[in-house]
């Protein structure tokens, strides 16, 4: 009989698999495991396997395999293999690497290449062919590209249909904002990053949010306003939901007053007081007086006030800023030719018109006008000693931009971290700037104007300008532009204060979130940047080559303050070029120099202001002579050749814009490499001084203020290989064009290179 039993191979094979076949074998269920990282409150509404990244537009052999997920939040392509041609990665703690905010979309295009069919997704759209590749064009300038080619037809579709709709939200509460507020009411055990949402400052020195009584009153007395007082008259939104429950007005004035006046004002937006020079002179905000009948009488009594609050009783000055600024429809025209400039069109077909195009978008002379005219009512503030009232039609865009530069210029206070975000708060964030409508998180483009980009434009000139003035550096600038495209914090939410006590307390009573004693629901506060960023990120927001008040020095073993004086200064420059000497550009700098692409000019700010007295010209004149004062006032310089583009900001995303080892982050590395050896310098005398432990001392060793380290004293070591002109952010995986070596645009980004020949810039990669 024949036996059932199968018989026992005696074949054996001494081969090894095919690696090919096995590797995409495991390939496949590795690819469906991959999960996003979800906040509290975010949900995954569609996603597709098998979706491929590009990462250049001229080969495949760098894109990326994985999976493309649309959350209720973001757009997230989460995959396994590693970003080729990326040397370094900044991490966003609530964003992965190739993470992108619904908010950030600004348009989304569909591709069909076997159709030759593209179409533009808006919401509630149909499409009516299978997608073979998705473009995303975002606010920040960024370009991200993914094929379809292996992925399902049907899925590729709904998830493109899902990001335009998530992406295009036609209510306020539908942003992310409030599912997440909403699940960490209900689960209060939850927490991001380990750390409670609702804070409104980041660790260390708390930066007032000026939601209350008591922050308005010590900002009084930080600026001596004794003749000003903290007004309640609009508590609970009574008078103005466009104005914050508590503000300061002059100390003549009654409560009973203001309401009465409050009437002839458009949007009930009675004067707010901004700021007060130690000379008594103050600053203050206006809306335009609707009654036309009043409006002598009613202008006449403020002024009045604003007069008897100076202890000069000085004359008020007013700025019509609609007349001497630009608008926010032109300020929006000038943002769009930009972007077409930077990011749309192709290098090859703008090389040679590239720098009067530039010249054409009106970007620049836009950031020159607000400076300029900012410089102007400085004048009136330090040297003629009057108060100077901003007027604007609804005292909401252009007085923002204007006061809080004003600011800048005068009060030290405001180019700290703290301070500057202080700032933002009294004069954007409280004083009512539209952020949901001028940043256009609802799309609705007729009210879109990137006045909040132009103001941090015009602060990194300063920046520029004057880089030992500041605390905070280039970076920080960037990731806080970046940070109001994210739809977490209710710090760029909102168009005003009450419109988010309103909103939130509706969503709160639908979704059953009991208040208490709370106006509205808490959201996270974006100043709180150890939500988005680590200890060591963080690192990065600080300038090197800021000098604080007082410098502790080391003098015959003992630790002593020195205080800097205008005497100190000058004599730390005498060794600066004269280029850098406060804004002077020496005779024999007129002259192009060796191997420089871009040629000096002669600066015009001292001849750009008619006056019959002259007196604004010798100003300007007598204190661009004198050694800056780097704790007093600073004053923009405004020729052609000072006021420049922000490329860290506008260039990060394009490729082939980057400068390998180049670019401002070289000059930054150096500098904190110097700036940490002198404190582990001044560590290192200390502990000698206090005679500690060995290891006490080796704990504070270790401390440092810079992201750059040293590794030892004289560390001669060179740049790093992954320092471009875009760190910390990196250009690979946006969308790529044609190579711009040789191009005017090439000369113009090598700019900050000029200590390298003309040779070596045209030969690098």
């Amino acid at each position: 009989m024949f036996s059932l039993k199968q018989p026992k191979p005696t074949f054996k094979s001494y081969l090894l698999p095919l690696p090919q076949a096995e590797d995409h074998i495991a390939s496949e269920p590795r690819i469906k495991k991959l999960e996003p990282v979800l906040l509290p409150g975010e949900i995954v509404v569609n996603e597709v396997n098998f979706v491929r990244k590009c990462i250049a537009t001229d080969t495949s052999q760098y894109d990326l395999w994985g999976k493309l997920v649309c959350t209720n939040f973001k757009i997230s392509f989460i995959t396994d293999d590693p970003m080729p041609l990326q040397k370094f990665h900044y991490k966003n703690l609530l964003l992965g690497e190739h993470d992108v905010p619904l908010t950030c979309i600004e348009q989304i295009v569909t591709v069909n290449d076997t159709k030759r069919k593209q179409k533009v997704l808006g919401p509630n759209q149909k499409l009516k062919f299978n997608p073979t590749e998705l473009i995303i064009y975002c606010k920040d300038f960024r370009i991200v590209r993914f094929r379809f080619d292996e992925a399902g037809p049907e899925s590729a579709k709904k998830v493109c249909l899902a990001i335009a709709h998530y992406s295009q939200p036609t209510d306020l509460q539908l942003l992310f904002a409030f599912e997440y507020v909403g699940e960490i009411y209900h689960n209060p055990a939850k927490k991001v990053n380990g750390i409670d949402p609702g804070g409104g400052g980041a660790s260390g020195q708390q930066t007032p949010l000026f939601e209350t009584y008591s922050d308005w009153d010590r900002e009084i007395k930080r600026t001596g306003a004794s003749e000003w007082r903290v007004c309640s008259v609009n508590e609970g939104y009574m008078i103005s939901t466009c104005l914050p429950e508590y503000f300061v007005v002059p100390s003549s004035l009654a409560d009973q007053d203001l309401k009465l006046y409050s009437y002839s004002f458009i949007g009930r937006r009675m004067p707010l007081w901004s700021w007060n020079h130690p000379n008594g002179s103050a600053l203050v905000r206006m809306a335009n007086i609707k009654d036309v009948l009043q409006q002598r009488r009613i202008d006449q009594r403020i002024c009045n006030a604003i007069t008897r609050s100076h202890p000069l009783r000085s004359d008020v000055y007013k700025s019509d800023l609609d007349k001497c600024l630009p608008n926010i429809q032109e300020i929006q025209a000038a943002h769009v030719k930009l972007k077409q400039l930077c990011v749309n069109e192709p290098f090859e077909e703008t090389e040679e018109k590239w720098l009067s195009s530039l010249e054409n978008t009106h970007w620049l002379e836009y950031i020159r006008s607000f400076l300029k005219h900012s410089a102007e009512l400085v004048y009136m503030m330090e040297c003629k000693h009057v108060s100077v009232v901003l007027q604007e039609e609804e005292g909401r865009d252009l007085s923002c931009l204007a006061a809080s530069l004003i600011q800048v210029m005068l009060d030290p206070y405001f180019r700290t971290i703290v301070g500057f975000q202080s700032l933002i708060q009294k004069e954007w964030v409280m004083a009512g700037y539209q952020f949901l409508d001028r940043c256009n998180h609802l799309k609705r483009s007729d009210k879109e104007s990137p006045l909040f980009l132009m103001f941090l434009d015009c602060v990194w000139q300063l920046l520029e300008q004057y880089p030992a003035a500041f605390e905070f550096s280039e970076i920080y600038l960037t990731v806080l532009y970046d940070s109001a495209r994210v739809s977490l914090f209710g710090t760029f939410l909102f168009n005003c204060p009450h419109q988010r006590v309103k909103e939130s307390t509706e969503f709160a009573i639908s979704k059953n979130i009991q208040l208490g004693d709370e106006k509205g629901l808490r959201f996270p506060c974006v100043w709180d940047w150890s939500l988005q960023f680590t200890n060591r990120d963080r690192l990065l927001f600080h300038n090197p080559l800021y000098i604080g008040k007082s410098a502790p020095c080391v003098q015959n073993g003992a630790v002593k303050t020195f205080k800097r004086s205008k005497k100190n200064y000058s004599s730390t420059l005498r060794g600066v070029p004269p280029a850098l000497k406060n804004g002077i550009i020496g005779e024999q700098e007129f002259l192009p120099r060796r191997n420089s692409l871009i040629l000096k000019l002669k600066p015009d700010f001292l001849q750009h202001t008619e006056s019959p007295t002259g007196s604004i010209e010798q100003y300007f004149r007598d204190w661009f002579a004198k050694p800056v004062d780097l704790h007093g006032v600073i004053l923009p310089r405004v020729s052609g050749t000072q006021i420049k583009l922000w490329k860290l900001c506008y260039f990060r995303w394009v490729p082939e814009a980057q400068i390998n080892r180049g670019g401002s982050i070289t000059a930054f590395h150096k500098v904190s490499l110097l700036a940490d050896e002198v404190d582990m310098l001044n560590r290192s005398l200390r502990q000698y001084k206090s005679n500690s432990s060995l290891h006490g001392s080796c704990l504070e060793l270790d401390q440092s203020r810079m992201y750059f380290r040293a590794n030892s004293l004289n560390d001669t070591s060179g740049a790093p290989d992954f320092l471009s002109s875009s760190f910390p952010f990196s250009p690979v995986g946006n969308l790529c064009r044609r190579s711009i070596l040789g191009t005017p645009l090439s000369k113009f980004l090598s700019g900050a290179k000029i200590w390298l020949s003309t040779e070596t810039l045209a030969n690098e990669d």
